[in-house]
Parts: structure tokens; C-alpha cells; sequence
């Protein structure tokens, strides 16, 4: 009798359990359709998005306790965090401006459906979650929304989205913000990729290396010892005597060094021609705890096209005076600025007492 009563009380606990459930999943599905944006960001755990150009992009965010809060591109790649930031912002502020006139609905909807990236958000939900998420039991990652993401309004002040399970487009946008979301949502990897090369503070730098072929006599390397640094010509002898001033400047500049862009998007490249010359500089950072980034140099020609389009055709240069070419790692081409690299692209002789030298260009 008395298991009887337990069997009866267990039953009505889960009765009572899915009753709440019930309830719960129907105010949210009651109030889904007035809140267009995602109220709790950091419950995002990965965002999906494709285009009519077969691009894709998966974005997700680190294991819950990871010490790296950097989201990952495509499973492999650091993200460009603060576009990461910025998309987290957007689901987050965005709001309906307006419906779609009924009269312009199919219109809107070809237009979305002819050119559009399509955006998943992906978010940890609980199988239990009571009385104002006090309680919350059994954690799950369901996708929760999906946007067709379309072009900008008239105005230019917003944009055409369509959302799975709405019969009609709305026009969205970020009340106070002067301007149309379409260009937030990309589905272009390499957009949402870090630029990041290294960020090693001087403590935690090992050695650094710097080869030039065309002048092998000026490559050397900078390496730890103790608390202090050490210099090595080409042929590994000791340098005594050189610029400690000149070699502090060039160790610090490892913090946050970044490439511009990678080549493959920049217009007219002629990346291949020019990194079939042979690399200008090959330079190799070590951090203390074994690990070796490697970015070999490249000039950068200048397109020839643009000779056409100059009034003076003497302004002419050659080379590109403001970026090289680099390869990283044995992998991305990408293109560096003379500006970030100038304390680090030096001869041996620079760090010797000579001026500086620009033998990359």
C-alpha cells in the first residue's frame, strides 16, 4: 500500500513537472513573435550562417569554463572577437521598426528569397527551468531562430528579414543606430577570422629570428637568457656591443601584432607573381613555451592598371610602399603594413647602431 502511495505521489510530481513545462513553452511561444531580437546573448552558443553564394560560417563560443573566451570560426580558426562582439549586439538590440505593407509582401519576399544569408542562433536551454530560472535542470543546446537576412531599405535606416515561423517580412533596426544591418551578417569565413599573428608579451618571448636571403650576412636572432637578451649574427657568434635600446623596441612590438587583410580578398591581387620572387625576410617568434609562428615577407607590386588612373603618371611606384606580402605560418597570404613591422623587418646592422634600413621594399 505504502509503495502504492509513492507511485501515485511520483506521478503527480510529473504531471504537475509537465504541466509547468506546458506552460512555460507557451508563453514563450506567445511572446516569440513580438521579440524579433534574442533577449539573453550569453546563452548564444554558436551562430550558423550561409549566403546564395554557397559561403558558410560556423561561429561558436568556447566550452562554458575555458580559459580562452575567444569564439571559433569553422572549428578551427580564433575569431575577429570584436565582430564576434558586434554580431552578439545586433541579435541583441535589433528591433522591428515596421511590417512589411501587405501589398509589398510577395515583392519583399522575392527579394529576400533571390539574395539572402540565411542565419541560425543556436542557444543553451534547460529541460527544467522554474520560477524566473532560479531552477534550472538538464542543459541542452537546441537552435532557436532562424533569420533570412535581406538588403537594406529605401532610407538606407534598415533592414528586410524574414524569420522562420512568421507568415510576413519585417523591416528590423537598432533604434538610435543611423544605418542598415545587412553588412553585419556575412557569411565570408575570412571576414569573421582573428588578424591577430602574435600578442607575447616581452616576458614570455624566447627568441626571435630574422633571415634575409639577398643579404645573409645582416640576418640574426635575439634570444633569452635569464632575465636578459642576447644577440647572434648569422653564423650563431655572440654580439656584444649592440643597441639594447633598438632591441627592446623591436621585442615589444610582438604585443597585439596583427596582419591587415588576407590577399585573397583584396581587389586586382597579383599575390602569386609577387610571392614567386622569393620571400624578402623570413622571420620566426618563439614564446616560452615552444611555440613558433612563422611569417615570411614578400614585396608587394603595385597593380599596373593603377598607372592608368593617375593624372601624373611620374607618382608611379613600383613597389607598394605601404604593405607587403606576408605568409603565415606556411598557410594564410596576407598583407602587412610597413607601419607595424618597421621596428621588426631591420637588419642586423640597425640593431648595431646603423639607420634604419628598408631592404623589404
Amino acid at each position: 500500500m505504502k509503495r502504492k502511495n509513492l507511485i501515485i505521489i511520483a506521478i503527480v510530481i510529473l504531471v504537475a513537472v509537465a504541466a509547468v513545462l506546458v506552460a512555460v513553452h507557451g508563453a514563450r511561444k506567445s511572446t516569440f513573435r513580438q521579440d524579433y531580437h534574442i533577449k539573453d546573448i550569453s546563452s548564444v552558443t554558436q551562430i550558423f550562417m550561409a549566403d546564395m553564394d554557397e559561403n558558410q560560417v560556423l561561429l561558436q563560443r568556447p566550452p562554458k569554463g575555458s580559459a580562452d573566451t575567444t569564439w571559433i570560426v569553422n572549428k578551427q580558426y580564433p575569431a575577429n572577437q570584436p565582430m564576434i562582439d558586434l554580431l552578439l549586439e545586433t541579435l541583441h538590440t535589433m528591433r522591428i521598426r515596421e511590417q512589411v505593407n501587405r501589398n509589398a509582401v510577395p515583392n519583399i519576399i522575392a527579394r529576400i528569397s533571390s539574395g539572402n544569408i540565411k542565419v541560425e542562433v543556436y542557444q543553451r536551454r534547460y529541460l527544467i527551468n522554474l520560477f524566473d530560472g532560479r531552477v534550472k535542470l538538464f542543459p541542452t543546446e537546441r537552435k532557436t531562430v532562424t533569420y533570412y537576412v535581406g538588403g537594406e531599405t529605401q532610407d538606407l535606416m534598415a533592414s528586410y528579414m524574414f524569420r522562420d515561423g512568421d507568415k510576413v517580412p519585417y523591416i528590423i533596426h537598432i533604434p538610435g543606430f543611423r544605418g542598415f544591418l545587412t553588412p553585419r551578417f556575412t557569411a565570408d569565413p575570412t571576414k569573421w577570422r582573428s588578424h591577430k599573428i602574435v600578442d607575447l608579451d616581452v616576458k614570455h618571448i624566447a627568441r626571435i629570428s630574422l633571415d634575409i636571403p639577398q643579404m645573409p650576412n645582416e640576418s640574426f636572432a635575439i634570444e633569452r637568457n635569464g632575465e636578459g637578451f642576447e644577440m647572434h649574427d648569422a653564423a650563431g657568434t655572440l654580439v656584444h656591443g649592440f643597441d639594447t635600446a633598438r632591441v627592446a623596441q623591436m621585442l615589444s612590438s610582438f604585443t597585439n601584432l596583427n596582419f591587415d587583410e588576407y590577399a585573397e580578398i583584396v581587389p586586382h591581387s597579383n599575390a602569386a607573381n609577387d610571392v614567386a620572387t622569393g620571400p624578402r625576410a623570413i622571420l620566426r617568434i618563439t614564446d616560452t613555451d615552444g611555440t613558433t609562428t612563422e611569417v615570411k615577407t614578400y614585396i608587394k607590386y603595385t597593380n599596373p592598371d593603377d598607372l592608368m588612373a593617375m593624372p601624373d603618371p611620374e607618382m608611379y611606384e613600383e613597389f607598394d610602399l605601404n604593405r607587403l606580402y606576408a605568409i603565415v605560418n606556411q598557410s594564410d597570404t596576407v598583407l602587412i603594413q610597413y607601419y607595424a613591422f618597421d621596428n621588426i623587418l631591420q637588419p642586423a646592422s640597425y640593431f648595431r647602431g646603423s639607420e634604419k634600413s628598408f631592404f623589404a621594399r
